[in-house]
């Protein structure tokens, strides 16, 4: 299963199609802890501000100065993994 990326009219967000249900609605901020082991990983990684989850896709927010490249190729393969197959 691949994850499919598609930009939102907010530049600071992406939305992550993953083709399965993926819970919630839900949202983990900055900060905050989480039970949903991959949205906290999401929330873990560097320049993420904010996760939110429901039906099958995730929309990752990012701080302003954080750059898409790196973030992108942490997230993706957190959701492959927990969502493959």
């Amino acid at each position: 299963m691949s994850v499919e990326i598609a930009p939102t009219p907010n530049p600071n967000a992406m939305k992550l199609l993953v083709g399965r249900p993926v819970g919630g609605p839900g949202t983990v901020v900055a900060g905050s802890t989480t039970d949903v082991a991959w949205a906290g990983d999401l929330i873990g990684l560097e320049g993420v501000s904010s996760v939110f989850f429901t039906a099958d896709f995730v929309t990752i927010t990012k701080s302003p100065s954080a750059g898409w490249d790196a973030i992108l190729a942490e997230a993706v393969p957190i959701l492959e993994r927990e969502f493959a197959g």
